[in-house]
């Protein structure tokens, strides 16, 4: 919802009817569905309710953290198993020293049953049968001891191998452990972002669509020329609407907001009905009618630059004398959908009746529009009454005690209901935007 379609309300609920603006405007804010809504919707739809993704985060939120426990665990597990001060790598290690032990043994006892058979050999033909008989003897037990040492050395070499091998197989184990938890730990991680964008859509879902935040813009300024001071009814007057762009930046489409309130001499009956209003611009010369506040577009408004809007207002002839307010203010939209506006600017005038002589007419001089509190003075230093039900103010009117006093009071309270109006506009749409972040 742009801020021209809530601005235009708002202007137009202000001036007829301060009371109503007061409760319309929270609801002005919140047009989109309530949260209630979207979630019977949402059931309606066969989608999970918010609840039931927030649980599913949860739950996955608390998977994650149990996998990234566990992969932690795995972790510590293999650097265990990967040291050399693991238990099998240890075993492993005396085991390979064994073996190595064995060899050398072996070699030594090869040698030995070598050196014997060659003392056999060299004993002379002289040789006595002792002599005989001993080396014999030790070249057998050479040969049994070396016998000895091959079976021990082939039993180290076979465990040696199988305890290495078991060492190498925990450490695969591990590693391969590691990689089932480390997979596991990703695709809980991948659970858990999946849960918590479908609840985090869910919720952007129940919120709404983005809207840009629009803003106050004190550098957009709206002023009326030609409008008389004085209005006689059944006439028809030509006036024009200036629009400064004094942003410092381009604003692509600016429309300008025109509203003309008045009441009869009482002070209590409402006539606007009677104003008919209509635009026209360079760019779309052809008059037409003024719908709601809108007066025309100005497509696009450059830093500094101005444009003009030329307004025709009719008044019907048998509308009553009384006391008139034109309100005036300009909004924007750009196109990267940015936007803001100002506050209505009021311009007092007097409303003559059908076939009356308006003299000393100038022009219809603009007034400040603040929001107004029982304890503040309103232009033509008259106080300000507080809105109650009881009195005449609640139905959006003043009493009129002439048209010297009645204005200044008029002026004031349209105006600060306005200014209230469009205040409370932007207030809703940032904590509304504020929320949804």
């Amino acid at each position: 919802m742009k801020i021209r379609r809530i601005l235009a309300t708002a202007v137009a609920a202000a001036v007829t009817t301060p009371v109503v603006l007061l409760s319309v405007t929270p609801a002005l804010a919140d047009a989109k569905p309530s949260a209630a809504s979207r979630a019977q919707q949402r059931g309606e739809q066969g989608k999970p309710s918010i609840e039931e993704l927030e649980k599913a985060a949860e739950k996955a939120q608390q998977a994650y953290d149990d996998a990234v426990a566990a992969l932690k665990a795995a972790r510590a597990v293999l650097k265990v198993a990967l040291s050399d001060d693991a238990p099998l790598a240890v075993a492993a290690k005396a085991a390979t020293k064994e073996a190595a032990d064995a060899a050398t043994a072996k070699a030594n006892a090869d040698k030995a049953l070598t050196d014997a058979r060659g003392a056999r050999a060299a004993l002379p033909e002289t040789a006595g049968a002792d002599e005989i008989a001993a080396a014999d003897k030790a070249v057998t037990d050479a040969g049994t001891a070396a016998v000895s040492a091959a079976d021990a050395k082939a039993a180290a070499d076979a465990k040696a191998a199988t305890a290495g091998q078991v060492a190498q197989d925990a450490r695969v184990a591990a590693v391969q452990e590691y990689s089932k938890v480390q997979d596991a730990s990703k695709k809980a991680l991948k659970a858990k972002k999946a849960a918590d964008k479908a609840l985090a859509d869910a919720r952007k879902e129940e919120s709404g669509p983005d809207e840009p935040e629009c803003v106050f813009e004190s550098g957009l300024r709206t002023a009326v020329s030609g409008l008389p001071s004085k209005i006689v009814a059944g006439s028809t007057t030509d006036f024009a609407v200036r629009v400064t762009n004094g942003t410092g930046k381009t604003l692509d489409e600016v429309s300008p907001r025109v509203y003309f309130h008045a009441t009869d001499k009482t002070g209590y009956n409402v006539i606007d009905d009677a104003f008919h209003l209509q635009w026209s611009s360079a760019a779309s010369p052809a008059w037409k009618n003024v719908e709601g506040s809108a007066a025309g577009s100005i497509s696009p408004l450059k830093a500094g630059a101005h444009a003009e809007v030329k307004l025709r207002l009719k008044v019907d002839a048998k509308a009553p004398a009384g006391d008139g307010l034109a309100l005036v203010a300009g909004d924007y939209v750009n196109d990267d959908e940015s936007c803001g506006g100002n506050l209505p600017t009021e311009y007092g005038f007097e409303l003559l009746a059908a076939g009356s002589v308006a003299d000393d007419v100038d022009d219809a001089k603009p007034g400040k529009t603040t929001p107004q509190t029982p304890d503040t003075k309103p232009q033509g230093a008259t106080s300000t009454t507080p809105v109650d039900s009881g009195t005449p103010a609640a139905t959006g009117s003043l009493a009129s005690t002439g048209s010297s006093s009645a204005l200044p009071r008029f002026a004031a309270a349209a105006g600060a209901a306005v200014a209230l109006g469009a205040v409370a506009v932007f207030v809703a749409r940032r904590q509304r935007a504020d929320s949804a972040s």
